[in-house]
Formats: structure tokens, sequence, C-alpha cells
């Protein structure tokens, strides 16, 4: 049995998942419902990035027995130009501390681009995200990374960057 996880805060990142297993057929769950990773044969997992990490990933994950047996795609979903290697490499990084080495190496990572709609965020959000904008309209020019950029620039705005087609190159794995 093949499926598609999502972890979704604000929906974009489900978006995607809904999208894909609608058209591979798989069986779409979020993280929170997932209850034996080891009984799927490919596993998509399409995560938003969150906090500095792809919500749901490291516990979906942690309890996976052998990597071997099993297909393994990962997409990240966020605000930034995916075709940024330094704002990829950030990503990338961040998930190696959410994964185990086994699980890492096997997976093929593809990163999409999200969306946010700030009338949707909780008050805690929104304040996260305004001590943020704050302090990262005051870095200098050198130091804002793509994902730094992408947050000054769609701050307080609803954005929407999702692109199915992006999904063909997890299609084309399979």
């Amino acid at each position: 049995m093949d499926i598609v996880i999502y972890g979704s805060q604000y929906g974009t990142a489900k978006r995607y998942a809904e999208e894909l297993a609608n058209r591979t057929r798989f069986v779409l769950k979020s993280y929170e419902y997932v209850e034996d990773i080891n009984t799927y044969e490919t596993i998509i997992y399409i995560g938003a990035l969150y906090a500095g990490g792809v919500m749901g990933m490291k516990k979906t994950f942690k309890n996976m027995k052998d990597c071997g047996n099993h297909r393994i795609i990962i997409a990240t979903v966020g605000l930034a130009d995916p075709s940024d290697k330094e704002n990829t490499d950030t990503i990338k990084n961040g998930m190696k501390n959410q994964l185990s080495k086994e699980v890492y190496d096997k997976a093929m990572i593809v990163h999409l681009r999200g969306g946010i709609d700030y009338s949707k965020l909780g008050f805690k959000h929104k304040t996260m995200m305004s001590m943020l904008y704050k302090k990262a309209v005051t870095l200098p020019e050198e130091k804002k990374t793509a994902e730094v950029k992408a947050m000054i620039e769609t701050y307080n705005k609803q954005v929407d960057f999702v692109d199915f087609n992006s999904l063909d190159s997890i299609i084309h794995e399979l």
C-alpha cells in the first residue's frame, strides 16, 4: 500500500497532498493519524516549513524500522523560492535534525512553494511573525536569506505560490 502523508498548519501543504493523492490514487492522511509507517511501501511526506523544521515529519518517521523496504519522498512547503540553493541547503540542514541518517539518505527531497494568508493566522503566529519581520527588516542586505526576503515581501499579505505542476517531479519518480 502507498500513502501521501501531510503536515499542514494553514492548509497549503494539505492542498499539495490532496492533489498528489488524487493524481496517484494513494491513501491520504494527516501525520497525526498515521499509526504504523512501516506498513506502507511508498511513503510521500508533504510538510509545511514551520518553526525551523518540517511540521510532523520527525513524529512520522521516528518509528521507521527499515528504510530499505520503502520508497520515501519528502516534499517541503515554504514561502521562499525553492530554486534558491541557499534556501534549500538551509532546509536540508534542518531536516537532518529531524530524521535519522538512514531515512534522510534514502529520501528523495523536493521543495515546493507555498503561501500565506495573514488574516488566517492565530494571535500567537501573528505576534511571532511581527517580531520576525521587525528583526528581518533591520538586517543588513547581505545577511538576508531567501527565506527572510520572502517573509519581508509577503508580510501582512495574502499570497499563494502553489503550483501543482511542481508535483510532476514526484509523479515522474513514481
